[in-house]
């Protein structure tokens, strides 16, 4: 720990009285070896427990998506209702269910409505008595509201001077029958001689999503659980207590950008490559040759979710994103080798078995070099150790694993695929009546 700063019952903070907050500024990774995250684990193992206090540890983050700014973590699941009486009775459930889950660390939810002392007070009694209502209120303003009057200056230090009663007599309610006050006629009145107080138990506040009242439950994943294995967990325990439709969960917080993605995931990746067809097509001048580039795609996915499995890792948002870098960089094997044997059909009248074999040969050492360039360059990022390093190693781990498989195989797989397609363009071709090379309609 480098440095450490406590507040006790911020109002900037919007934390309460009752709450406090401690800010620790960590070494640098080089010193301590330890993530945030592990950091946190341990304090959490080793925390003494407080009677009647709850400690919530979480990672400071410069963004944060999608979660309150008084949220005690990064991850939310979110009850909606149009009836505050449902959600109350159903809200309580949900958090039971979460705490249960060996996935999840640090629940924490509302439990419970507020306790309260409601005052009533009768002013037809009170105006009759002469108590003014603005007296009544400045009164249990002094005496319970810890009301600042004044500010004593010295040189080094200013002192806030609180008006209140003593705290031992405001433990109960009982103390307001105590309270005087002072009538329009100078007398002393007790505040028991026109208002009386109940005990309830009411919400304090209301918390809107939308058009809809809400609850959160905030919750950490616990150590070595993904946000996805953390996700499934959470959606079978609410399943299994049979949430009523008028109540709806939804997670929050960074859990629900997730799952936002995820679900997008197919839709971003189907136009990447409807994208890269157009442009390929356009580029060839036929609807055959993107298919023979786009070949080598499926080789390199394969090879990005081995190298995560290899290494226990888990697949998430940056992986992702390197598996949209591979779309960029591993189709330049196939581009290269057939760009040039394209080339070498159109301009030197060879056969396309003839045209891919001359550029594999010719091709073979610029994209051994490029690939290797692009692999050295990922390096950096799988083996760093600097601060940041655990977000950019898996995509490095994506760029290494993606491109060392497809290298492997599109050296031996575009030549294939290359010249079916172009049998096959040649045969419909020749069924739609125009001219096609004989030689071409002999099996492969």
């Amino acid at each position: 720990m480098a440095s450490a700063s406590g507040f006790v019952g911020s109002s900037g903070s919007g934390s309460g009285v009752n709450n406090a907050v401690m800010l620790i500024r960590l070494k640098p990774i080089a010193e301590r070896q330890l993530d945030a995250q592990k950091v946190i684990e341990r304090i959490r193992a080793n925390a003494p427990k407080v009677p009647g206090a709850q400690l919530f540890l979480m990672a400071d983050q410069d963004l944060r998506f999608g979660g309150r700014q008084q949220s005690t973590s990064s991850y939310e699941y979110n009850l909606l209702s149009g009836d505050v009486g449902l959600l109350e009775a159903w809200q309580p459930k949900v958090l039971a269910a979460l705490k249960a889950l060996p996935e999840l660390t640090a629940v924490d939810g509302r439990e419970g409505s507020t306790q309260q002392i409601t005052l009533q007070i009768d002013r037809e009694k009170a105006k009759r008595l002469g108590v003014n209502m603005e007296t009544v209120a400045a009164v249990l303003n002094n005496s319970f509201a810890q009301r600042q009057i004044s500010t004593i200056y010295e040189p080094l230090n200013q002192y806030k001077v609180v008006m209140e009663i003593n705290p031992r007599y405001a433990q109960d309610p009982t103390v307001l029958e105590q309270v005087r006050v002072i009538t329009s006629s100078g007398a002393q009145v007790p505040l028991s001689a026109f208002a009386y107080y109940t005990n309830s138990l009411a919400e304090d506040r209301v918390t809107h999503d939308g058009q809809f009242a809400s609850e959160s439950i905030n919750f950490d994943l616990a150590p070595d659980v993904s946000l996805e294995q953390a996700t499934r967990a959470v959606q079978r325990a609410v399943a299994a207590i049979g949430l009523p439709s008028d109540v709806q969960g939804r997670l929050g917080g960074s859990a629900n950008i997730f799952a936002s993605t995820v679900s997008g995931q197919p839709l971003m990746i189907l136009g990447a490559l409807v994208l890269v067809y157009i442009v390929l097509g356009v580029l060839y001048e036929s609807y055959v040759h993107p298919l023979t580039i786009l070949s080598t795609l499926p080789s390199a996915g394969v090879g990005a979710l081995l190298a995560i499995q290899l290494t226990g890792g888990q697949f998430s948002l940056i992986s992702m994103l390197g598996l949209f870098l591979l779309i960029g960089v591993v189709k330049k094997n196939a581009i290269m080798m057939v760009d040039l044997a394209l080339q070498l059909e159109r301009q030197q009248g060879l056969t396309p078995e003839e045209g891919i074999r001359q550029a594999c040969l010719l091709r073979l050492r610029p994209i051994l070099m490029t690939t290797m360039a692009a692999i050295l360059g990922a390096v950096p990022l799988l083996i760093g150790g600097t601060e940041g390093a655990e977000m950019r190693q898996p995509l490095g781990l994506v760029i290494v694993g993606g491109l060392v498989l497809s290298q492997i195989l599109t050296l031996y797989t575009t030549p294939v695929v290359y010249l079916y397609f172009e049998r096959l363009r040649r045969r419909v071709n020749r069924w739609r009546g125009i001219r096609t090379d004989a030689a071409l309609d002999t099996p492969l």
